[in-house]
């Protein structure tokens, strides 16, 4: 059995600047000669380009997709060059209405958001373009990435909240009433809000 991915969900944001310094030289997973990443509209791809020459020219790789948005950015300024905050709200009239805002800049962040089929498509080198995101996950200051993969025929899971690695586990449920994931669901044979 080939490594493949699961499941997969991501909230990962993180600047498109630092994706861009990333994708210059990342560490190439097995059977990947190198990345190609193409920008359309407001959208972000990273594709697998394959190493193995077997692999059709025809056949899509694996790509990650991410949407980009500008956000403002405020710079926090130094404890000294604060502004004096008199006691009390002020709505109006008051001293500190001439203040300037702090100084901003707008910066495009790549929003890597969804479920597998969003964030990662294509099947040829699938699991090769997970390790690119799950080290995308690593340099991301907000978001999360949790997923289920198949490596070496054993089931691996996967956690990585703000950039830091978190313990995950599995379990594994002879029927999918059972465990704590069954509460989750919503029972359709009896819902109240479904008539005969």
């Amino acid at each position: 059995m080939t490594n493949c991915v699961f499941q997969l969900h991501s909230t990962l944001e993180l600047p498109l600047e630092d994706v861009h310094e990333f994708l210059e030289d990342p560490d190439l997973p097995e059977g990947v000669e190198s990345i190609d990443f193409t920008r359309r509209n407001n959208t972000l791809i990273v594709r697998a380009v394959a190493a193995d020459d077997s692999i059709s020219k025809y056949t899509p790789t694996a790509q990650l997709k991410a949407s980009v948005t500008e956000n403002r950015v405020y710079e926090e300024l130094p404890e000294d060059e604060q502004p004096p905050h008199p006691g009390g709200p002020q709505w109006g009239g008051g001293p500190g209405d001439d203040e300037e805002p702090p100084p901003s800049e707008l910066v495009e962040y790549a929003c890597f958001k969804g479920d597998r089929e969003t964030v990662l498509q294509n099947t040829a080198l699938q699991y090769s373009m997970f390790e690119v995101l799950r080290e995308i996950a690593r340099i991301a200051e907000k978001g999360t990435l949790t997923a289920i993969a198949a490596v070496d025929d054993e089931l691996e899971a996967t956690r990585i909240v703000d950039g830091e690695e978190r313990p995950a586990s599995l379990e594994v449920v002879e029927d999918p009433t059972e465990g704590p994931a069954a509460s989750k669901g919503v029972d359709w044979r009896d819902n109240k809000f479904i008539s005969d």
